[in-house]
């Protein structure tokens, strides 16, 4: 089994998208990339935290790659709008994939630029070390409730 964690702007819809996947078998939504541990919904949409609406899923790499989570993954959203997926704004809103070994950031680095040359080098996607994920549990709560 694998994590990864990725950013491709509102959390709710990509984590919906990749629930389907078959390889996946678990998606948190949360939030990573900023400066403190801890973050509240309300702090992220300061936009003064640093931190990425993400999400995080947990795989099985002998029914679906890396490599095709982060094919899907460009094509979930648009990599081309810097700090925003219209019509979120807002640096909580960014393209980034969150590595956490040195072998997803060399096949992060390859796809994004595999990607980049299809879309005539407009990616605007970030690749960072994953730092300070969270999860938005009682944003989630009050989701779940809402939607009963």
């Amino acid at each position: 089994m694998q994590k990864c964690t990725l950013a491709l702007g509102c959390f709710w819809k990509p984590e919906e998208n990749f629930k389907s996947k078959p390889g996946i078998l678990e998606t948190e939504v949360g939030y990573a990339g900023g400066s403190s541990e801890q973050v509240t919904y309300e702090e992220v949409c300061t936009g003064n935290t640093g931190h990425a609406e993400v999400v995080r899923l947990t795989f099985d790499e002998t029914k679906i790659t890396y490599k095709k989570i982060l094919d899907l993954f460009f094509k979930m959203h648009d990599p081309t709008q810097k700090d925003m997926q219209y019509p979120d704004v807002g640096t909580q809103y960014r393209s980034e994939i969150f590595y956490e070994t040195d072998l997803q950031k060399i096949e992060a680095t390859d796809v994004l630029s595999q990607f980049n040359k299809k879309l005539d080098g407009k990616i605007q996607t970030n690749i960072s070390k994953i730092k300070n994920y969270c999860k938005a549990e009682e944003y989630h709560q009050k989701y779940i409730e809402k939607n009963r």
